[in-house]
């Protein structure tokens, strides 16, 4: 596997590196001692499969609160989709940047997503299909989100949103630390 640092830090694409014959295509999808030599969780304990019917869809944006905070570790494993991440970490140099990038069946990326980071996707087909990894347990009392039009973000999606539920609607707004202001007074 390829490890792609993204411009926020700790996150990764990680990509494939097939070895082809006249058989088809061969690769290693995951390896928890090759994302520990690379600093990266490697104990999944869920994972999820979400099917999305309709082009332009949105689901997100989603994260835990600690102490339920989670990784993960998402690809498309059917069609494609567009996965977009944002850093929600105070202390970070890209405090409430994003960044986003296509998975799909056929590139066969995965996006690795750390704890304090809001994760959401757009299908950019009928019957996208993700499939993702978490490091920790669901717990519906830590469920947070915010919301995918959120100006502070910024976040631009490939195309028109036609679908969202209308939780991922009502998630709030981030709410940007006031500013101090120097005057000369």
């Amino acid at each position: 596997m390829i490890y792609k640092p993204t411009p926020l830090p700790g996150s990764y694409l990680v990509c494939l590196e097939p070895r082809t014959d006249e058989r088809g295509m061969f690769a290693r999808a995951f390896c928890a001692r090759e994302f520990a030599e690379n600093g990266l969780e490697f104990n999944f304990v869920q994972a999820n499969i979400s099917v999305n019917n309709h082009i332009g869809t949105v689901r997100g944006m989603h994260f835990q609160y600690p102490p339920h905070d989670e990784v993960k570790l998402v690809r498309c494993i059917k069609g494609s989709i567009y996965d977009i991440i944002v850093d929600l970490r105070q202390e970070s140099p890209a405090y409430l940047q994003w960044f986003g990038a296509e998975l799909s069946d056929g590139n066969g990326h995965m996006m690795y997503v750390p704890k304090g980071f809001a994760h959401g996707y757009q299908a950019l087909c009928d019957g996208a299909t993700a499939h993702y990894m978490v490091s920790a347990y669901y717990e519906p009392a830590s469920e947070g989100g915010c919301r995918y039009d959120d100006p502070t973000f910024g976040i631009s999606w490939p195309m028109p949103i036609t679908n969202i539920s209308d939780k991922d609607s009502a998630w709030p707004l981030i709410m940007k630390p006031k500013e101090i202001k120097k005057t000369n007074e």
